[in-house]
């Protein structure tokens, strides 16, 4: 682990922690991610739309232990944890059935030097406005409130991460307006994330009109790049979406307030060009000390 070559006694280890949306695992690691691997030095990731078995993951990622969730459908969705260690606990159970979560939510402990850190590896569904797909979305965000507080309580020191699929605030998505009444910007949606980043136990007004209460977690990217458009962590493929910065911030990491304090070095590693890209989604990174 990164690190562990020198370190004080009683000093915490830098454990970096990246998630990103691959877009199929096999064709990432063709198009360039075992390259930015070799320099990223990451120790824990966090991964969606994987689209392989677990024997399919091993090949594409040789030497990380790897923990996953396979969708019910073949090619479709499917989430991983790779780390450094293994996990001493794994679990793959979001909501009551008959919850579409399969191949979407995963979270794993870890004991690193004494301290337990829980990641959580979450693809949220796209959804559509008004459609079944939504009904879906709905359902989903409904058991991730119910479940952030769990994790916290079992697990001072946690991180959700992944592909939301929301875009929380204006400065999320480059046109925001033109975005309004389509899912990944619907009131409704940010709504659960006022409550997710709300103040823990305290009312919160939420765009949607609604109030509810507050879970206290904090937006690690906002937290560290403040009130400025973006940085956008995904590009259409369709035109010059890219090239031009028009895109949505919608991967995160989510962490508890515990966890919160002890970040640094937070970013989004946007490729180059639009023709180095080996996904449509660009890498989140930040560097925790987790450890004594």
């Amino acid at each position: 682990m990164s690190g562990a070559d020198v370190r004080l006694k009683g000093v915490p280890r830098r454990v970096r922690i990246a998630s990103v949306n691959v877009n199929g695992i096999r064709a990432a690691t063709r198009k360039g991610m075992i390259e930015w691997l070799d320099e990223a030095d990451v120790d824990v990731m966090a991964l969606q739309e994987v689209r392989a078995t677990l024997e399919e993951l091993g090949s594409a990622l040789p030497g990380w232990e790897l923990v996953n969730d396979e969708a019910l459908a073949k090619g479709r969705a499917g989430v991983a944890i790779a780390t450094r260690m293994p996990a001493v606990e794994v679990r793959r159970v979001l909501g009551p059935e008959p919850l579409d979560s399969a191949g979407r939510w995963i979270e794993a402990d870890l004991d690193i030097d004494g301290e337990r850190l829980t990641v959580v590896s979450a693809y949220v569904h796209t959804g559509e406005a008004d459609t079944p797909r939504q009904d879906a979305k709905w359902a989903f965000l409904d058991a991730m409130e119910r479940r952030m507080p769990e994790i916290e309580l079992s697990s001072p020191l946690a991180v959700v991460m992944g592909d939301l699929n929301v875009g929380h605030r204006e400065l999320d998505i480059r046109n925001w307006k033109g975005n309004v009444k389509k899912a990944g910007f619907l009131p409704r949606e940010r709504a659960y994330f006022d409550r997710f980043l709300g103040a823990a136990g305290e009312e919160v007004a939420c765009v949607d009109g609604t109030t509810g209460t507050g879970l206290g977690w904090v937006d690690i990217g906002r937290a560290a790049h403040g009130e400025i458009d973006g940085p956008y962590t995904w590009w259409s493929m369709r035109g010059r979406a890219f090239d031009n910065d028009s895109g949505w911030r919608i991967d995160y990491h989510l962490a508890t307030p515990a966890l919160a304090e002890r970040v640094s070095n937070y970013r989004v590693v946007r490729a180059p060009s639009w023709d180095t890209r080996w996904s449509d989604h660009s890498p989140v990174v930040a560097d925790y000390a987790i450890g004594a």
